[in-house]
């Protein structure tokens, strides 16, 4: 299947969730996550006119969206991944969205950033809804504090962002940050990847991250003893 059949396929089931929940698919972000795959995959998605893009490194994002984005200024790039904060002021240099915001580390070297580059990328807090010790995340406890941090520090809100675990239903996590993201009047829920998109727009996600369904199994990862499948 080609890129742009790959997209309008998912494009219609995006919109056939919405219509289930009575919301207009023009309300909801597809960010196709690009990580790892290499600029000449990326094109014919940006040809086919897509413009919202996902990232989870920096340094990678480094690599490939200067050239890309020289062809198509148009193109936006989503940084989803767990940043460090210094790696804040690349961050904030390059992207149009920050989807992991989730300490107030961050959140300080963020706004020295933007306030030094007079540019301020939209930025989601990053919960970490599952309650998982290895994900990323602030804890749901800590929340509050989080949000009155980033909102002392002029940092522009956009919503909340979660990866919710792994093997079990989502819609109950979903549905979680659904209502905190009402509780704290923020009007943006960036969830939901392609096992689980239709549910995540069905319960009021704004932003959908999707990659393997847009570009196919991401690269094996070289070993010492060969090459595995990425996880």
């Amino acid at each position: 299947m080609q890129a742009d059949d790959r997209l309008a396929a998912i494009q219609a089931r995006i919109a056939r969730a919405a219509k289930l929940a009575r919301r207009d698919a023009a309300d909801v972000t597809l960010i196709a996550v690009s990580k790892t795959h290499a600029a000449d995959a990326i094109e014919p998605l940006l040809a086919a006119g897509h413009r919202d893009f996902g990232e989870n490194r920096v340094q990678e994002a480094q690599t490939k969206w200067p050239a890309l984005q020289e062809r198509y200024p148009e193109a936006r790039l989503h940084l989803i991944g767990q940043l460090q904060s210094n790696k804040a002021a690349d961050a904030v240099a390059m992207a149009d969205a920050i989807h992991a915001v989730d300490r107030l580390s961050l959140v300080t070297a963020l706004a020295k950033a933007m306030d030094a580059q007079d540019r301020r990328p939209a930025c989601f807090l990053q919960v970490n809804i599952g309650e998982e010790p290895q994900k990323g995340g602030c804890a749901i406890t800590e929340l509050p504090a989080l949000l009155a941090a980033a909102r002392d520090a002029d940092l522009p809100l956009a919503g909340l962002m979660c990866l919710p675990p792994a093997g079990v239903e989502p819609a109950p996590y979903f549905g979680l940050l659904g209502k905190l993201a009402r509780d704290h009047g923020i009007a943006g829920l960036s969830m939901g990847m392609s096992d689980d998109f239709e549910t995540a727009v069905m319960i009021g996600a704004t932003h959908v991250r999707i990659g393997s369904a847009l570009f196919g199994d991401r690269p094996p990862v070289r070993t010492p003893t060969g090459f595995r499948k990425r996880a």
